[in-house]
Formats: structure tokens, C-alpha cells, sequence
């Protein structure tokens, strides 16, 4: 899995692709001159290294894999829309997670710097080719303790078993609990190619490619569709004997919250059910997506009236009485979004929208596509989004920002540098000064509560055949948990 480096002006804000010749500029208005240097030339095929592997290390509680906060560097070049725009003005209007008064704090302490320089002056003007880096302590939601299986590894791909809760590349608050960072970091397998996507809740066959030649070798029979996809799932209600085909329009509600629903403005998409099993309670049902359009086969369910039994979106009461059956919600996208934050608020299950708290409420401010129906996403500084971490079956987008790892250093004015506090396992546990997510005691969710009932079973390629195992959940025998509320 390549890590895509920032790219410079041309490559993601639409400005000339050829970067003018270094020089001095002045500032709007006159003042000092700055300097402003060319971009530099990033290999957008680099691999995450040793040092990426480096940054922090795992441990793992009550059945939960949980990551060491630490120190990390979210890179970027200066965006077309951010030109002429103060740095107060650009954290106001894309850094809102936190308040300016953290940004004043941040830039004495000297975590923010503009072109490798410290910036303590908010209203220096951004310039094109301007590069930019904030120092963040990152905190990780845990993923389940379940370990990733090696299906089958040869000369061209990697096939692993992706437990439920593992995204899987770095996307939204997850970087090293990841499947890519997992295999990479304790089975020593790198530098992969992913060929397709899975849900971060969804469990089953992932494959990856070792090479650039392998990948997109298979990625042409994904786009030619020639690729056999099967998933099992376990759904509410007595699922029909008889074959299910559902060929209902699939449209993105919100890409930062993660949520579709059936509308005919949507993309079209095909999956075809069939009934395994039915327990008096649930049934255990095979799914065949023939497209692989975001949570295809969990939007399809949840039209049918039969939502997979514990999703934590399409399984809520959020979408009123009906639970969007037959398409059925009475609300407005942002009615619907609200209702969702608000549930999941209620229930501090802030990680199954795979947002941060802050990222909740913001979702319930603005609409994520604007009256073109592009997305228009609150901008992190890497180019990352908060957003559902994959679909069903999807090409990998490469991370296209440069990361790494920076410890603070001492601030100038005087402000306290980040210090370690507390052990674990022998181990320094840092806790920082400026870090709000420090402060707060977060309630870890029950590993129980990271499984959702849906799992790729097998796929097929004109050269290749991969299966897992049937789930336990899946078996015709399994008895439902008697904390489950169906």
C-alpha cells in the first residue's frame, strides 16, 4: 500500500500544474517579504516505512487492540480556495474541531509552521506553493483484539480474514489500527496494493496485490465486473425463501458522517439475496452485489425490512418507524443526519460513525455536498476525510498527504512542552498539555459491540479463488445473545 505524498498546486485545488519559479512576494497589502519556496519534488509511490511503523506501539485490554497516543505531523500544500486567506481565517473556516483559541496556543507553542518555519502570526497571508504542517497528539479509537489471518500468500497477492471494526488503510481518525499498518507492523508484509475495499464493520476476505502490475491487472476485472463476490449476513425478521433481487439507486446522504439511502437520483446497483436459515427471530441470508456501490448490500437490506441485526447505521431508530423500509424515512437529509448524531450522542457510540465528537457536531451544521452534488467536506490538514473508512467492494484511494511523525518542541514563549505521564506496561503514555482528548475519560466499547453480521465469504477472479470460514454468528445453531435488543 503506497502513502501518496502532497503533490504541490494541480494536484487536488485545481490550480496550473507546472509551480512557478521560486521568488519573493509581498504580503497583501505591502509589509515584509516572505519567501515562498517551490514545492518540492514527493514520490507519490513511497511506502509506509519503519519510521511510520515507529511512531507508537499497540497493547491490548478486555479484548480490545488500543494504540498509544502519540505525536504526529499533518502535512499539506497551501489549496487554491486557501490563497490571499489569513491562517485565522483558514482554521476558522476549515479547522473548526477546535476553537481559534487552541490555534493561538498550538502556534506558541510552536506546532505550527509555514514552510518549515514556526508561525506565531495568525494573520500572516497564505501564499500559492505555501506548505503547511501542524503537530497533533493523536489519539486512536481501540478495534477489536481479534487477530488479522493470512488466507494465502503467494509470488503476486496477500489474502487476509479482516476481523470487524478494522479499517483498512489510515482514513478519518485510524492509522495504526488498520489493516495495512498491522500487517505491516507484526507480519512484516508491505509495500501492498489494495485491490478492493471493505467496510470498516465488515468482516471477511481482503485482498491485496504485491505489485503495481498484479493490482491493476485485477483491477480490470473489478471495473469490467467479472469478479464473483459472496457475503453472508444475518438480518432482522423471516428473510423470504424464494431468491431477492434489489436493484434500487444507491445515494451518498453525507460522505463525513458515512450514510446512504435508496433514492432514484442515486447510482444504480444490483444484489441478489438468498435464504440460508431462519431461527423464529433472524435469518441468515447470502449476498451476491453485482456493483460495488458504498454499503450497497446494508442499504439493499434495510429497503427490503430486513436490516442486518446490529448495524450501527442502517439499523436504527433514527429513520423512524419503518426503519427505511420500502424507502420510507419522512425526514430531510439533514433531519435524518441529526437524528442519527443524536442517537448515536445518546448512546457515546461516537466511534460506529468512525467521526470524532467534534466531527458530530459539525455534521449537523452544513450539508457535505453543495447544489452540484460535489462533496464539500470540512477540510482536515491531511487530505483524509472523516468519513466512512470504504464500501462494500471499492478501489483504494491513495492518502494523498505527506505524514509524519514530530515531537513539539520547546516553545519560545515559554509554553510547556509535551511531557510523558503515566505507564502502561513499562511503556511512557504521553499526555499533553494542549491535547483536549487527554481530559476526557471515554467508556471503551465492549468487543461485542465492535461485530457487525456482515462478512465477505468468497471471491473469484478469472485466475484466483478465496474463501474464509463461516462466522460463528452465520451458523444455523448459533443462539442470539440475550443482550442483544432486537
Amino acid at each position: 500500500m503506497a502513502e501518496a505524498t502532497a503533490g504541490g498546486p494541480g494536484r487536488e485545488g485545481g490550480e496550473q500544474d507546472t509551480p512557478p519559479a521560486a521568488k519573493r512576494r509581498r504580503l497583501q497589502g505591502g509589509g515584509a517579504e516572505r519567501f515562498v519556496p517551490p514545492p518540492r519534488k514527493l514520490n507519490p509511490g513511497v511506502s509506509f516505512s519503519e519510521a511510520h511503523f515507529a511512531e507508537t506501539s499497540y497493547y491490548f485490554e478486555d479484548g480490545l487492540r488500543k494504540v498509544r497516543p502519540y505525536y504526529f505531523d499533518f502535512q499539506t500544500y497551501c489549496k487554491g480556495r486557501w490563497v490571499g486567506k489569513s491562517l485565522l481565517h483558514f482554521f476558522a473556516s476549515e479547522f473548526r474541531a477546535h476553537p481559534l483559541a487552541y490555534y493561538r496556543v498550538a502556534a506558541r507553542a510552536g506546532r505550527l509552521r509555514l514552510n518549515e518555519q514556526p508561525v506565531r502570526d495568525l494573520d500572516v497571508v497564505l501564499k500559492n506553493n505555501d506548505f503547511l504542517r501542524n503537530t497533533a497528539h493523536r489519539h486512536e479509537p481501540p478495534v477489536t483484539a481479534q487477530p488479522i489471518q493470512v488466507l494465502a500468500e503467494n509470488d503476486e497477492m496477500v489474502v487476509v480474514d479482516k476481523p470487524s471494526s478494522l479499517p483498512v488503510h489510515p482514513c478519518g481518525r485510524f492509522r495504526h489500527n488498520t489493516v495495512i499498518f498491522i500487517l505491516g507492523k507484526e507480519h512484516n508484509l508491505k509495500e501492498l496494493h489494495t485491490i478492493h475495499r471493505l467496510d470498516r464493520m465488515t468482516s471477511g476476505v481482503l485482498m491485496f496485490a504485491k505489485t503495481l502490475e498484479v493490482s491493476k491487472r485485477i483491477d480490470e476485472q473489478v471495473r469490467q465486473r467479472q469478479l464473483e463476490k459472496e457475503y453472508v449476513c444475518r438480518v432482522l425478521g423471516e428473510f423470504p425463501e424464494n431468491e431477492v433481487v434489489c436493484e434500487e439507486p444507491i445515494l451518498v446522504v453525507s460522505y463525513k458522517v458515512g450514510v446512504c439511502r435508496v433514492d432514484p437520483k442515486g447510482k444504480s446497483c444490483k444484489t441478489v439475496f438468498q435464504r440460508l436459515s431462519y431461527n423464529g427471530k433472524t435469518s441468515v441470508v447470502k449476498c451476491f452485489p453485482h456493483t460495488g456501490r458504498t454499503h450497497q448490500i446494508r442499504v439493499h437490506l434495510q429497503f427490503l425490512g430486513h436490516p442486518i441485526v446490529n448495524d450501527p447505521i442502517y439499523n436504527m431508530e433514527a429513520w423512524g418507524p419503518a426503519k427505511g423500509k420500502g424507502g420510507k424515512i419522512d425526514k430531510t437529509d439533514e433531519e435524518l443526519l441529526k437524528a442519527l448524531v443524536e442517537e448515536h450522542n445518546a448512546k457515546l457510540s461516537f466511534d460506529m460513525l468512525d467521526i470524532s465528537e467534534e466531527g458530530l457536531k459539525l455534521s449537523t451544521g452544513s450539508k457535505d455536498q453543495d447544489s452540484s452534488g460535489s462533496c464539500t467536506q470540512t477540510v482536515e490538514v491531511t487530505a483524509i476525510t472523516e468519513n466512512s473508512c470504504g464500501t462494500e467492494d471499492s478501489k483504494s484511494q491513495e492518502d494523498s498527504s505527506q505524514n509524519s511523525y514530530s515531537k513539539p518542541e520547546t516553545s519560545e514563549t515559554g509554553c510547556e512542552e509535551a511531557s510523558p505521564s503515566g505507564t502502561l506496561d513499562g511503556d511512557i503514555e504521553e499526555k499533553d498539555p494542549l491535547c483536549a482528548e487527554c481530559k476526557i475519560i471515554r467508556q471503551d466499547p465492549s468487543p461485542k459491540e465492535l461485530v457487525m453480521y456482515l462478512h465477505a465469504l468468497r471471491y473469484k477472479g478469472a485466475e484466483f479463488e478465496y474463501c474464509s470460514k463461516m462466522p460463528d454468528w452465520a451458523l444455523e445453531d448459533w443462539e442470539e445473545c440475550q443482550e442483544l435488543k432486537l
